[in-house]
């Protein structure tokens, strides 16, 4: 006998469960600001940018973030030198392959947004525009 295929979101982890959570507030929140959400968890060859974003003739590049109230460093301290350079070679592809012929978009910037989820399951953001 044999066993039914595994559904891709019955195997998520709380910690990936968590991440996606914190991704749909970022979205909602920038969303409000004006934003339109182009993509998410966006896969360019190894490399993944978690929200595309669009305000005007800006595409906003934007790391997630979110720790446990038991984490020893911050949101926006996680984001190592290492990590910043991934993020900023994977916007450079995505500028070269997607967005360089397009006459609408004249810029892109690198945000992060940091998720903090209350006991009453309420969420905050805090955004940082041009983090780097």
């Amino acid at each position: 006998m044999s066993l039914p295929p595994q559904n891709k979101r019955s195997s998520r982890t709380p910690r990936t469960h968590t991440g996606a959570r914190a991704e749909s507030v970022v979205a909602n929140y920038l969303v409000n600001l004006g934003f339109v959400i182009l993509d998410r968890n966006v896969r360019v060859g190894h490399l993944e940018i978690d929200l595309l974003a669009r305000l005007d003739d800006l595409v906003a590049v934007v790391e997630v973030r979110h720790r446990g109230s038991g984490s020893w460093q911050g949101p926006f301290e996680s984001i190592s030198p290492a990590k910043r350079e991934r993020m900023r070679k994977a916007g450079k592809i995505l500028w070269q392959r997607r967005f360089a012929r397009d006459p609408t978009i004249n810029r892109m910037r690198f945000d992060v947004a940091a998720v903090t989820f209350e006991v009453d399951d309420r969420a905050s953001v805090e955004y940082v525009s041009a983090a780097f």
